[in-house]
């Protein structure tokens, strides 16, 4: 008879990890360290509430011989070893044995969960023996999943850590975009005029909800401290198109905070999220990104002054990346080539957060 093994609660678990070779609790196949014993296997592993550093786990098992379990081992892998599944690494230690708790038990843990990251899981159940050593069951069979992206809390961590380092507000009047000359000739749609959002890229932090699904446009706005303009120098192209700032940042628009992060270097990049308010983007942002107030926040604001217009100040210690959610009208701005270099090494394209930086990291999976 088998028999779901579960609880209306979910107890988080204590996990230990455990290496190959660590002689008190080692019980894989490979070890030679407790026998393979008639211990209920753990059948149909279901796994829920996934989140970026977190899952429940749970399993149906045979009534017979569930009293003489003491522990669970888990074996947990990114899905890139799975051909490696039984603990054949000694230098990852993604062996995690938990106490026997009711199931469904929560999995936690940022130290070996990352988010966005598929893995591999396989469970199996242990009875300790009087000299410390374990009678363990067959592993279950191999089951895949994927961590979540990061949540709003961990969003917010991250706000909390930009703000931190965002600096004074300096004022600026214009977006610009930089590229290859050809970018801008190009037949963009029906009528030929418009830049056209694309799918953000991977660049960085890991667990971002917007890399690979949020739809937009990139833009600049940071200027030089002694101008008070747009730098002559740029990593993504030599000629730019430059855009009034009201046009894509007014008071019909909503601000989002969507990452923050750097490359190994000391400069700090925050991505910024600016959405139509009732577009599709802004849909998108809705419950998955901080929203910020459009006229006071740390890092890209619009104020109405006395007279009505609109003044646009940007923080000066960050790299702001503005993506603006819907298409631009290519009519609206100008184009021209700039005078400067092309820095490609300052270029953020799919670029990799540095995950030992204390400044910009949070305390869940990279």
């Amino acid at each position: 008879m088998t028999e779901p093994h579960r609880s209306l609660n979910s107890p988080t678990v204590e996990l230990k990890s455990l290496q190959l070779g660590d002689r008190q609790g080692t019980a894989s196949a490979d070890s030679g360290i407790g026998d393979v014993d008639d211990l209920p296997v753990p059948q149909q592993i279901r796994i829920s509430n996934i989140t970026c550093d977190s899952f429940k786990i749970s399993w149906d098992m045979d009534s017979k011989g569930q009293d003489r379990i003491t522990h669970y081992f888990i074996d947990l892998n990114k899905k890139e070893n799975k051909g490696s599944n039984k603990f054949k690494h000694k230098d990852v230690p993604t062996k995690l044995v938990a106490k026997t708790v009711p199931l469904p038990m929560t999995v936690r843990g940022h130290w070996f969960l990352s988010p966005r990251t598929e893995y591999t899981v396989a469970v199996q159940t242990a009875a300790k023996q009087p000299d410390g050593d374990y009678a363990v069951s067959q592993w279950s069979e191999i089951i895949e999943f994927c961590t979540a992206d990061y949540s709003t809390i961990h969003l917010n961590q991250l706000l909390q850590k930009a703000e931190a380092i965002a600096g004074r507000m300096l004022p600026f009047t214009v977006f610009y975009r930089n590229q290859q000359r050809e970018y801008f000739q190009q037949d963009r749609d029906a009528q030929c005029c418009h830049m056209l959002p694309s799918v953000k890229d991977n660049s960085g932090s890991h667990g971002s909800p917007i890399s690979g699904k949020l739809e937009g446009i990139f833009f600049s706005c940071n200027t030089e401290f002694n101008t008070g303009n747009p730098p002559h120098d740029s990593p993504y192209g030599p000629y730019r198109f430059q855009i009034r700032a009201d046009l894509l940042f007014n008071q019909n628009t909503n601000v989002y905070f969507g990452d923050f992060y750097c490359m190994y270097t000391s400069y700090h990049y925050v991505i910024i999220v600016l959405a139509p308010d009732g577009s599709k983007g802004d849909t998108f942002c809705k419950g998955r990104l901080p929203a910020l107030d459009r006229s006071r926040n740390c890092f890209l604001s619009c104020t109405t002054e006395d007279d009505g217009s609109l003044s646009f100040r940007h923080a000066q210690d960050v790299i702001l990346e503005v993506i603006y959610t819907e298409p631009v009208d290519l009519s609206l701005g100008t184009v021209a080539q700039i005078s400067g270099h092309q820095l490609m090494s300052l270029s953020t394209v799919n670029a990799k957060k540095d995950p030992s930086c204390k400044i910009c990291n949070i305390s869940v999976g990279r």
